[in-house]
């Protein structure tokens, strides 16, 4: 087996590895569903909302708990869609373009999944508060048929983060709020999918990964009151990703036959995005208060996955900047019930051209409708659905096999994602001593 075919099959196991992006709700392999009224109002106010539920978004915003609160929220993420070939070719060496064959429309790749999230807070002193959110800001599940058009880009792929923010926040002044917290991260990932072999008319085969990491980054924010409006500010900073993996390559025949392996200890590391976050909340009447709030997202931040020791090289993969913008409304039908409806529009980091069958993203809207009820003086149900309708987009990145050797096996990709979109239910419960 030549060195460089191993390499060349291991760097691009890899490189399909941590390019780890489904149809989510907010962006790319972001997941905003953190809170269940945040989500009544398309995410729209967030970062200038108050208490545990907020959390995620801004530190500042438990600076004015005077006693212990807690939060549980729960979605249903539920997508639909399909990837269609639109006459994808695959040419092995000495041999011409030809079909790449399979079936030709993968219905409903992304998972069904179930998104939990959760904050504590308790003061510590007059004016001086401390939070703990555990949230799963990146988290899918992808599974196409092993028969599938996409098989030699996307098999089943898993993601799973575990996102742990202690945050502590101080009242400065009576309008001025300042907080700040530590992201500890841990990420899991796994995925599969197919190889080709030499001929056609034998069976593919299949390489599979997994790999895990801790990883730490930073949040920030502020917020400024007044009697008729909140104004926040917050930056969450870009988390530099470190994975250890292990890879499985078995099925490959003939010539390539030397190239199954098992390998161990192979190291990777990307980057995940900065979230600058600008938020308003506006009391227009006694019971109507009005949500907005803009989104920049770093993605260019994931320009390559750098790849260590033995394969030292890195893989582009050229995502850009990228923004989200909401609106929404609060409506205090009595002191108990809230009623909630928002819209959000966000652009999809990918581009035209870098997009495969394991990248299905596009622009897309998201629109909310939500309920608080307070139970009684200290407990509070959340409830909000979502529909998010994405965009058609191409699915349009060239990608080869054993690239930069004799047996490179180009797949000039021609799909398109169709018929997209999510619902999401979600479920959740305010609780203050």
């Amino acid at each position: 087996m030549s060195p460089s075919l191993k390499v060349s099959i291991a760097a691009g196991a890899f490189a399909s590895m941590f390019a780890l992006v489904g149809q989510a709700n907010a962006q790319a392999f972001y997941l905003q569903e953190q809170s269940a009224r945040g989500a009544g109002r398309a995410f729209s106010g967030e970062v200038a909302d108050t208490g545990a539920a907020s959390l995620w978004w801004n530190p500042a915003a438990i600076a004015d708990a005077e006693g212990i609160e807690g939060t549980l929220s729960a979605s249903a993420i539920l997508p639909r869609g399909q990837v269609v070939d639109r006459g994808t070719v695959i040419v092995r060496p000495a041999q011409g373009p030809a079909p790449v064959g399979g079936d030709a429309v993968s219905r409903n790749p992304i998972n069904n999944g179930v998104l939990p999230s959760g904050a504590f807070v308790a003061p510590l002193a007059r004016g001086v508060v401390f939070g703990l959110a555990v949230t799963s800001p990146y988290s899918f599940t992808t599974d196409y048929s092993s028969s599938s058009w996409a098989r030699y880009s996307a098999d089943r792929t898993r993601l799973r983060t575990v996102d742990i923010q202690p945050s502590l926040a101080v009242a400065l002044t009576d309008w001025l709020r300042v907080g700040g917290a530590v992201n500890v991260e841990y990420t899991d990932a796994s995925l599969s999918n197919k190889l080709p072999n030499l001929s056609a008319a034998l069976p593919d085969g299949e390489q599979k990964l997994s790999g895990d990491g801790w990883d730490v980054g930073w949040t920030a924010g502020l917020q400024m009151h007044n009697d008729f409006a909140t104004v926040g500010i917050a930056y969450k900073s870009a988390i530099k990703h470190n994975l250890k993996g292990d890879l499985t390559v078995s099925g490959l025949l003939g010539p390539l036959a030397g190239s199954n392996m098992s390998l161990s200890g192979v190291r990777a590391s990307f980057y995940t995005p900065a979230q600058i976050i600008v938020g308003g909340r506006f009391r227009a009447t006694k019971a109507l208060t009005l949500n907005a709030q803009a989104v920049r997202y770093t993605w260019s931040k994931f320009d390559a996955i750098g790849l260590g020791a033995p394969l030292d090289t890195a893989i582009p993969e050229n995502y850009r900047d990228s923004w989200s913008l909401a609106g929404g409304v609060d409506y205090a039908v009595s002191p108990a019930l809230t009623l909630r409806a928002g819209v959000q529009r966000a652009l999809t980091p990918t581009q035209d051209g870098e997009r495969d069958a394991r990248v299905p993203d596009a622009n897309r809207w998201n629109y909310g409708v939500g309920a608080s009820y307070a139970v009684n003086s200290h407990f509070t149900v959340d409830a909000a659905a979502n529909y998010v309708d994405f965009a058609d987009s191409s699915i349009d990145r060239i990608t080869a096999a054993y690239v930069g050797t004799p047996a490179q096996t180009p797949v000039l990709t021609n799909g398109e994602l169709q018929k997209a979109h999510a619902f999401v239910l979600s479920l959740g419960a305010r609780m203050a001593l």
